[in-house]
């Protein structure tokens, strides 16, 4: 007897490339194609409640990978993913070009970005997601592109229905890479512009969260070591005072915390509020 999980699985048609029917503890799991570019397919492995059904109208998160648009896996993100789907949200974990795996530069990452939200809300009948309620989240360069999806413009895949909004509901970034191009009187960057401006195809204003926010962006937590010595802590301090002008983020700071930690309960109690 087929489970609503298989149900849903043939729901999805073409979208499917491969799934799992049995139920793991408190979620059950799908891989799904969400964008094809070329020969390459770049999959999302959602992570659904126990009891999830079709009609269901969840919240739902897409969360990215770090890697500093070099490399990484969605495997980063399976935990968390797990831990949201066992308390009631629609999870998934994507992945996206990287220049190890695809010779890709960052403005190629942003893109596939906006695609994944993109996907999620075009698919949200399909799925059982509320359209109006997908949260953006990811760590380092994965949430420097969470972060492109609710606050930079443009970057859009050529050939997708651009009347479907790419912009998330809400973000959770760890870690990330806000500030990508100098701020007069707070950050010189240097050298470091010409390895940016190489890394991203663009000149890197084009793709720095910080010099693009808006009033129109979504609501954001963001969790953020005081001692990252990779992404420093005072480039979310300029962006959440930035964007704080609209009441739009919150920031979470940790003392001793290096590059690369991640906080459950936090970012649990945020995203009920939304």
């Amino acid at each position: 007897m087929r489970t609503m999980f298989a149900a849903l699985s043939c729901l999805l048609l073409c979208q499917v490339s491969n799934c799992a029917n049995a139920v793991e503890g408190e979620y059950k799991t799908c891989v799904m194609v969400y964008k094809r570019v070329g020969d390459v397919e770049l999959k999302a492995y959602v992570y659904f409640p126990k009891n999830h059904k079709v009609s269901d109208n969840r919240a739902a998160v897409v969360f990215f990978f770090g890697g500093g648009w070099k490399g990484g896996t969605p495997t980063q993100f399976d935990e968390h993913c797990k831990y949201l789907a066992a308390r009631g949200m629609v999870a998934a974990t994507v992945d996206y070009r990287v220049k190890t795996r695809h010779g890709t530069t960052a403005d190629c990452c942003v893109m596939d970005a906006k695609s994944a939200i993109r996907w999620m809300r075009s698919s949200a009948g399909k799925l059982g997601v509320d359209p109006n309620r997908i949260v953006a989240a990811g760590g380092s360069a994965g949430g420097h592109i969470a972060a492109c999806t609710g606050v930079v413009s443009g970057w859009e895949e050529k050939g997708e229905d651009l009347k479907v909004s790419s912009q998330p509901n809400a973000m959770v970034l760890f870690n990330p890479a806000l500030v990508l191009a100098d701020i007069a009187g707070e950050i010189a960057l240097g050298d470091k512009l010409k390895d940016l401006e190489i890394r991203m195809n663009t000149n890197p204003v084009n793709l720095s969260p910080y010099h693009q926010v808006n009033r129109e962006t979504p609501p954001t937590i963001i969790f953020h070591g005081k001692a990252d010595d990779v992404v420093h802590y005072k480039t979310a301090e300029l962006y959440a005072a930035k964007a704080g002008a609209w009441g739009r983020v919150e920031l979470h700071g940790y003392a001793d915390q290096q590059h690369g930690f991640f906080n459950f309960k936090k970012m649990v109690s945020f995203i009920k509020k939304r």
